[in-house]
């Protein structure tokens, strides 16, 4: 039986104070050098569903965890058989004004680096250089065998021709390229192999249940100690893959300031919390900043 990952965290005591006002925040990176770390709440204007926020998708979705994607080839020819429609819908977003904004900060040198945790490649499709994929990418696919990594539409051309009869469609995505699917669509649904080895295809992406590559992380604790503060983005932070940034740089004494709808779990370490939609929020910050 599919079991839920540990996802949610409850907020304990008094909700702290957060204002509508970029002002603070505006002064936090006015001197630039600014560090951002962006969650799914930035891709949501792009038509990508968050997982935590009002209508966010663990109200109704179990993700994949990497324990059962590895164990059972059951649960591989689900994930794939949903994953193939969900990435047409991926393949097509487009960045909004937050990420066009974040390009435009990056390009005038107040923002130095992003670390995203986003699946979606919608920071570099704005412009954005040199982002940090913390959790990967879906564009590409490894081999658990051999590592070799290829173009997700590689695999997507492979899936159809060996899947020509396969007419699902979805009505839903997830932010991990995942779709609701009846299992009755799922059934039959060729899962192909690894063209080096014959091994298990994965999307390049991390999985709940497994873990960063430790020099991806170690990169951006670098990020971190060399910034001026760090600008989070649509992201709760509820899961430590992220949090722990949060936590070097309140350690360092760098401000933090968070952008986002709603609580987070990071916000006790936040010099200012903003609660504005991102799309409104960050082209005003970026006209501000930039003039």
């Amino acid at each position: 039986m599919r079991t839920r990952p540990t996802l949610s965290w409850t907020p304990a005591g008094e909700p702290l104070p957060r204002t509508t006002s970029l002002d603070d925040v505006v002064r936090i990176a006015e001197g630039g050098g600014v560090v951002v770390l962006s969650g799914a709440g930035l891709s949501t204007e792009s038509g990508i569903p968050d997982y935590r926020g009002e209508t966010g998708s663990l109200r109704r979705h179990t993700p994949m965890t990497y324990q059962e994607f590895v164990a059972a080839e059951h649960a591989r020819q689900r994930y794939w058989a949903r994953s193939h429609l969900g990435w047409r819908t991926i393949a097509r977003a487009r960045p909004n004004d937050g990420h066009r904004a974040v390009a435009a900060l990056r390009a005038a040198g107040v923002v130095g680096g992003v670390i995203t945790q986003n699946v979606d490649g919608l920071h570099q499709a704005a412009g954005t250089p040199d982002v940090v994929e913390l959790h990967g990418s879906l564009d590409r696919v490894v081999c658990l065998s051999c590592r070799a990594l290829t173009p997700r539409e590689e695999l997507d051309r492979r899936l159809r021709e060996a899947n020509p009869d396969f007419t699902a469609t979805a009505t839903r995505i997830n932010p991990d390229g995942d779709v609701d699917l009846a299992d009755s669509a799922v059934r039959g649904f060729r899962v192909v192999p690894c063209r080096s080895c014959a091994g298990v295809l994965k999307p390049d992406v991390v999985f709940f249940g497994e873990n960063v590559e430790p020099s991806r992380v170690d990169r951006c604790y670098r990020l971190v100690e060399q910034a001026s503060a760090l600008l989070v983005l649509g992201s709760s932070l509820t899961v430590m893959s992220g949090l722990r940034f949060v936590r070097r740089a309140a350690e360092a004494g760098k401000p933090v300031a968070i952008i986002n709808r709603g609580p987070t779990r990071g916000d006790k370490y936040a010099s200012v919390r903003v609660d504005l939609p991102l799309g409104h929020a960050l082209p005003e910050l970026a006209a501000r900043l930039t003039a």
